[in-house]
């Protein structure tokens, strides 16, 4: 824990602009210590309050962003999802329901399905979820011709 509040103060400092100097004449000015290695868990709060009421704005913990898939056939594939998901589609338009279709269509038929979409590697099976999840839009009188352009 005293090693996440540590952290947490050198990340409030950066966005603050403060030097390693600035932050330890901060440090000296609140808790009396040059070092946080000296400080107990109270010290290192009150450290963290003090950036707060300086403006740092800790960032929210929120899901995990995923990087853009690294290849474009399966960047097609998060593109056709969300399409089908803007247009209403799909009862679960988030990653995870991407990854539970893939196990439900494709599941009984590949030897192994992957625990996530981007880790598929076999042409063949990407090139099935592409033309799934085209089909689905047909169904679902959903235009994706234009997504052919961003392969």
């Amino acid at each position: 824990m005293t090693r996440t509040l540590q952290q947490k103060i050198h990340v409030g400092c950066r966005q603050l602009g403060m030097d390693a100097d600035a932050r330890r004449a901060l440090q000296l000015a609140v808790t009396g210590k040059h070092s946080m290695k000296d400080m107990d868990h109270a010290e290192l709060l009150m450290l963290i309050k003090r950036l707060n009421s300086d403006g740092f704005k800790p960032s929210s913990k929120g899901p995990k962003k995923h990087k853009t898939a690294s290849r474009p056939d399966l960047r097609l594939v998060h593109v056709l999802w969300a399409k089908l998901g803007e247009a209403g589609a799909l009862r679960d338009p988030s990653r995870a329901g991407l990854n539970k279709f893939i196990r439900a269509r494709f599941g009984n038929t590949w030897s192994s399905v992957p625990a996530d979409v981007d880790m598929l590697r076999q042409w063949p099976q990407i090139d099935a979820v592409i033309q799934a999840l085209r089909s689905w839009g047909a169904r679902a009188d959903i235009d994706f011709d234009w997504a052919e352009h961003r392969k």
